[in-house]
């Protein structure tokens, strides 16, 4: 406590009160409680040039830094255990919105922007800033970019790469990367924006984003459908693709168990069916005036019944029914977390594996204990979220020594398909194993050079991504 005290007093003799306290219990853990830091100094500063005068400082004086955002990571990259000079540093205060560009399509705001409210303000000027997670309302747009964060709209509009143009961020030595342009064809050497993004402030701190707009849709069509298996999932996205091009915004599987997690736990979540099926595909198109989607899509359907691919579809008829069909979705999460998960994996996989994947999965882990499983996802880009669940009536607590066997199965079998363990959420501190044991071993060594030439002390945020060096 001497130690913390020490590094407190000097940081309020360098920057003041104003900026610096002693971090309260939320800043010290993740979300789902498997990691926390240590106590220990918060500064908050609120200006590029604040973060550049921090950052030149802890460098000089080997003061490590975390990165804060919004706090909802999942894989512990804004936690840490040390008993070395550390210090949290949140890009809260930075919330500006410096310009937005309507005839150009741009929006430029501050790190510590809100994804909803980089949205609303996108949407006042009649415009779509597409990024959209569960957690919009309290993620922000550096840990955004940090993370690469993917939501339901990758299949059409990409991830948070795709949709941003520059970044402005601090390096380790405390140096300001002035990438803010403004371009969308810039061929000028190394790419140190793609570079910085996805690196989880492990290369420095995002300060402000260039990030693209796009044309509000004036429809939009929101369906439920009825498949009995993912391989027809597939086939239906493959044919309405064909018909619809890039009308389909999202395209989300959904299994039976969600349904019966949601009916037990989150009651308040209206199901639209009687019978809760088997698999089901939540659906959106979005498009211009006179896209004509609705009727577009029931001639779409009318070949997938046909077909034998549909056996049931519901399409929602008023916003109202179409924000229910969402909840629908987007309490799942919540239903997960109610119910109590042994072990949770976000994952990718070739979108053509992806039901064979899903076919033996269970039969690897069937020794184990009769294991529920509940997997749904983003078909449309090939990312799942597979996450497994002690047996009917039981406690998770009970099968939790179950988790790393249970891991390294689900695992393995992803490697073998060519898939990725970690689709969207990054690598942080829970995964640093998988990716040493699953990843390519020239490009870790490539990494390691690259963070290494960055950060040669090794200030920023050590211990995610790569394992610290001793």
């Amino acid at each position: 406590m001497k130690k913390m005290d020490k590094i407190f007093d000097i940081l309020v003799a360098k920057f003041g009160s104003d900026l610096i306290s002693l971090a309260e219990k939320k800043y010290l853990e993740e979300p789902r409680g498997r990691y926390q830091s240590n106590p220990m100094p918060i500064i908050k500063p609120k200006t590029t040039k604040q973060v550049s005068e921090i950052i030149s400082f802890c460098n000089q004086n080997n003061i490590r830094v975390i990165p804060y955002a919004g706090g909802t990571g999942l894989v512990g990259g804004q936690t840490i255990k040390t008993n070395k000079d550390t210090i949290l540093l949140s890009v809260e205060r930075m919330q500006a919105i410096r310009d937005i560009l309507p005839d150009e399509n741009i929006i430029i705001v501050e790190a510590g922007a809100i994804l909803e409210n980089v949205r609303q303000a996108a949407s006042n000027i009649d415009r779509l800033f597409p990024l959209a997670l569960a957690s919009q309302g309290s993620c922000r747009i550096g840990g955004n970019l940090a993370t690469n964060a993917g939501g339901v709209q990758v299949v059409r509009y990409g991830n948070t790469r795709d949709l941003c143009l520059g970044i402005e961020a601090v390096l380790p030595d405390g140096s300001i990367l002035n990438g803010l342009k403004r371009l969308r064809k810039d061929n000028t050497g190394y790419d140190l924006r793609n570079l910085l993004i996805g690196s989880e402030g492990t290369l420095g701190i995002i300060t402000a984003a260039c990030l693209k707009l796009f044309p509000k849709p004036k429809e939009t069509v929101t369906g439920l459908f009825v498949i009995s298996n993912p391989e027809i999932a597939i086939k239906t996205l493959a044919e309405l693709q064909a018909k619809l091009d890039t009308s389909i915004t999202a395209f989300e599987l959904i299994h039976k168990q969600s349904y019966n997690f949601l009916s037990e736990v989150c009651p308040d979540v209206k199901i639209p069916f009687d019978k809760h099926p088997e698999w089901s595909i939540l659906i959106e198109l979005s498009g211009g005036m006179g896209s004509n989607l609705e009727s577009r899509l029931f001639e779409g359907l009318e070949d997938l019944f046909k077909e034998g691919l549909v056996s049931d579809a519901l399409i929602a008829q008023s916003e109202k029914q179409a924000k229910e069909f969402w909840d629908l979705r987007e309490n799942i999460p919540e239903a997960n977390r109610r119910i109590g998960s042994i072990s949770n994996h976000d994952i990718s996989l070739p979108i053509s594996l992806i039901p064979k994947f899903i076919q033996e999965m269970p039969t690897y882990m069937a020794h184990l204990a009769d294991l529920r499983i509940n997997c749904f996802g983003h078909l449309g880009d090939g990312n799942l979220h597979y996450n497994v669940f002690p047996p009917l009536g039981k406690n998770k607590n009970d099968y939790v020594h179950l988790r790393e066997e249970i891991k390294t199965i689900i695992h393995d079998k992803i490697n073998e398909f060519g898939g990725s363990v970690s689709a969207e959420h990054g690598i942080g501190r829970l995964k640093i194993d998988d990716l040493e044991k699953y990843g390519d071993p020239v490009k870790l060594i490539a990494m390691r050079s690259i963070k290494n030439a960055i950060d040669p002390k090794g200030i920023m945020n050590p211990g995610a991504v790569l394992r610290e060096s001793k």
